[in-house]
């Protein structure tokens, strides 16, 4: 995701590259057989198995970037890191041992221990997130590929920018209806941030027609991908480590797709890589939509709760704010109060949704409106008045509220073909 940036200029390029094939590949169900273990990525897919599992953040690992069954040594180098004239005499050393030239020595650090920390970090939020997965249509195992970007760190940052758990960047982040601003960071957000990269990971299946490439797109781009693909006259993933040559398709893409295989596989095995690992209980968020601005220290108020608790529950709100934007969803515990300002109003007649159980209320299927009362909430429609802002779409809009394009239209009185106008109010139907 560090490099997502770059695509952003040229991703509409990427769909003028993608063969027909490609593109009828956009409808496709995704299923168990989505994400293979492709021919020729096995050995890769153990090797990170065993970095992810067996070797800890004090042992440095030399060994074939071509081969990866293949490890010189493993060396106990302590937890302080290792300056790069250290790392490249041990390479030379090890190549001239082995009679290899250097480029086929590669160094890398085990990090045991920082994804056994990750692996209980997602207990909290992993039900939610693979439903949201689910819910777009996208292979539920997709919500594993933060113990390859952050270790499901909510708070993580990289020294070029990418922050939190899903790793975007600011105007990646912006791309994909997030706010990131000096007082709202939806990036740190781990539900905001996994519809993101919902959406951000299903265009670029749509674009690139297969789920490796969509993968590896997450580290190297679409357009990037996509060029890839053109230059190379497949859109097999191995066949593209192999033959494709472009200053940016380094080691990282390269491997991208067998450390999200192998991150899959531990994240579905847990107990098996870390006995005894105490994994955390899930946390049951209820999403609360503010529809104007309000003060922090009121919405706090409503729920019985402090500022400083408050903020806990939201990481992407700045501790320095004061207000909350209109249309941000709070995240609260489930089951409390909710009397803060929302947006509710009556439609034409329709079928009364049902009332969720508490469980059910605790991974919530969709972005929810607050809810002043149980009995308000059996008898009305909800209804959320969105400001339409540049660059967005009807279909947009309905993906960031989880909503059905057809009512919005019909709400509207507007067609697919409706041309949306900056600062048009919608109202957009949310039971």
């Amino acid at each position: 995701m560090k490099q997502a940036a770059r695509w952003l200029v040229v991703f509409l390029l990427s769909l003028l590259l993608c063969s027909p094939a490609d593109l009828h590949a956009q409808g496709k169900p995704a299923g168990e057989n989505q994400l293979p273990l492709l021919p020729g990525l096995e050995n890769a897919v153990e090797f990170w198995k065993r970095i992810f599992t067996e070797y800890s953040s004090a042992q440095m690992i030399f060994f074939d970037p071509l081969d990866m069954s293949r490890i010189y040594e493993v060396q106990d180098v302590g937890e302080d890191s290792r300056p790069k004239q250290y790392i490249s005499g041990e390479i030379a050393r090890i190549a001239a041992a082995h009679g290899v030239d250097s480029d086929r020595v590669k160094a890398q650090r085990g990090i045991k221990e920082r994804t056994a920390e990750g692996i209980k970090r997602s207990g909290k939020y992993l039900a939610q997130m693979q439903r949201i997965f689910r819910e777009r249509g996208l292979p539920a195992e997709i919500a594993y590929l933060p113990i390859v970007e952050s270790s499901y760190d909510i708070n993580a940052r990289s020294n070029v920018g990418a922050v939190g758990m899903w790793q975007f960047m600011p105007v990646t982040g912006k791309q994909f209806n997030m706010r990131v601003d000096r007082n709202v960071d939806e990036r740190r957000d781990p539900l905001e941030a996994t519809r993101a990269a919902a959406a951000y990971l299903k265009q670029a299946y749509q674009s690139l027609g297969s789920w490796p490439l969509a993968i590896t797109s997450y580290n190297y781009g679409p357009a990037g991908m996509a060029r890839a693909v053109s230059e190379i006259g497949s859109n097999d993933l191995v066949t593209l480590i192999q033959k494709y040559n472009h200053r940016y398709w380094g080691f990282a893409p390269k491997n991208f797709y067998a450390e999200f295989l192998a991150a899959v596989e531990i994240g579905k095995n847990a107990t098996q890589y870390y006995p005894g690992l105490e994994i955390d209980p899930p946390l049951a968020i209820e999403e609360v939509e503010v529809t104007k601005s309000t003060s922090v220290a009121a919405l706090a108020s409503s729920r019985g709760l402090t500022r400083q608790q408050l903020l806990e529950w939201n990481p992407a709100l700045s501790h320095a704010g004061v207000t909350v934007p209109a249309g941000y969803r709070i995240k609260l515990l489930a089951g409390g109060k909710t009397e803060v300002v929302v947006a509710q109003a009556a439609t034409p007649s329709r079928p009364q949704a049902a009332t969720p159980s508490r469980s059910q209320a605790a991974i919530p299927s969709r972005p929810q409106a607050a809810i002043p009362s149980r009995s308000q909430a059996q008898t009305k429609p909800q209804v959320v008045h969105h400001r339409v802002k540049r660059g967005e779409t009807l279909m947009h809009i309905a993906q960031r509220y989880g909503a059905s394009l057809e009512r919005i239209l019909q709400a509207n009185g507007l067609r697919r073909t409706s041309l949306l106008r900056v600062g048009t109010r919608l109202l957009i139907p949310r039971t």
